[in-house]
């Protein structure tokens, strides 16, 4: 197991990670999910020994890497940038870290070969990486890291560069190899919810250099323990809206006031934030609404609106065309709903109604 203990650090004043504590164990993959400066990169170079925290320890199996050079840690590296050598061929970059290990010339170069065929460039192994498509750059730079055989595996958003279809096929493929790297720890890092959804067995919600919630994948989407939690998870973004409980009606901040059995279960009257997944949102009702944006991905349509002040998205599983400044009407589907108090913790989610 990869302990990451209380880790702290801080420039400037600025916190980079604020007492970041995950485990992470042999064969199951952990994702990294947030933003950019969440603090994902700078975790995984503390974990490699190329940062030094301020406070915290970095602990496998056992053993404190406190006072270990980065050269002395058992770690493989993956970048976003395809750091290849340009002047050996393929075969000799991915032998080089076992040539560097002083393994025999044949040996490092038969694990290469067959680390080559692995992940799909099993007849380019004589083309220099500039003779290569950057998902192919890309997949020589992982196959370098795999076969040192490292017990710990750290991916920092390797196909962030890459076009949106090749990133889906080369992610679908590392999945798959890394299911067989049962002794290995894989730490990714990702600011694609839906890729870290797709990927993770364990999930980490990052912010601001916090560990927000970790977890099984659909349980940290399903609840999020706090608003600015469900705010990483989603995509597209989750819309929170400000919303009053009384004794007989729930009034949701500049958008309507609806019967108070709309909501699942019983809430004590206060204040509270309700907590709405774009899909939840639909054309057609008495809620008015400005377009502000409409983007269209695959065959779906992401909307952004202007309800009254309030800020909102809608997802529709279908290409629909909004012009922009035009008026729609909105319902609000409440069967989904998250509700958070006033400190921004998750209360429930409401039951399905039909």
């Amino acid at each position: 197991m990869l302990e990451l203990i209380s880790l702290s650090q801080a420039a400037g004043g600025v916190p980079h990670l604020d007492d970041v504590t995950i485990h992470c164990v042999k064969g199951r993959l952990t994702t990294l999910l947030g933003r950019t400066g969440a603090g994902k990169t700078t975790l995984m170079r503390v974990i490699a020994g190329l940062e030094q925290p301020d406070r915290g320890r970095v602990v496998l199996d056992g053993q404190d890497w406190s006072r270990l050079a980065p050269w002395q840690r058992p770690v493989a590296m993956v970048t976003q940038q395809f750091i290849n050598y340009p002047h050996l061929s393929v075969l000799d970059n991915v032998a080089f870290p076992l040539l560097r290990r002083k393994v025999p010339a044949e040996a490092a170069r038969e694990a290469a070969r067959d680390m080559l065929g692995r992940v799909g460039l099993g007849q380019m192994t004589g083309r220099r990486p500039g003779q290569l498509s950057g998902g192919q750059q890309q997949r020589v730079a992982i196959a370098r890291a795999l076969v040192k055989k490292a017990p710990v595996l750290l991916l920092d958003e390797p196909f962030v560069n890459l076009d949106y279809k090749l990133r889906e096929g080369l992610r679908e493929e590392l999945v798959d190899l890394l299911r067989t790297e049962r002794d290995t720890i894989v730490v990714y890092a990702s600011t694609d919810p839906r890729e870290a959804l797709q990927m993770g067995d364990t999930v980490v919600l990052m912010a601001e250099g916090r560990a927000l919630q970790s977890g099984p994948a659909r349980a940290v989407y399903d609840t999020p323990a706090t608003a600015q939690a469900a705010e990483v998870v989603n995509d597209p973004p989750i819309n929170l809206i400000g919303m009053e409980v009384t004794a007989d009606e729930i009034r949701l901040e500049r958008l309507a006031t609806l019967p108070r059995a709309r909501l699942g279960r019983p809430l004590a009257p206060g204040r509270y934030t309700l907590g709405l997944r774009a899909h939840a949102l639909r054309q057609g009702g008495g809620i008015p609404a400005r377009v502000a944006l409409t983007e269209v991905s695959g065959s779906e349509t992401v909307t952004h609106l202007d309800a009254g002040g309030q800020a909102l998205v809608m997802l529709e599983r279908t290409v629909s065309e909004h012009a922009i400044g035009s008026s729609i009407g909105l319902s609000l589907d409440l069967g989904e709903a998250l509700v958070f108090d006033r400190g921004g913790n998750l209360i429930g989610k409401e039951a399905r109604h039909g």
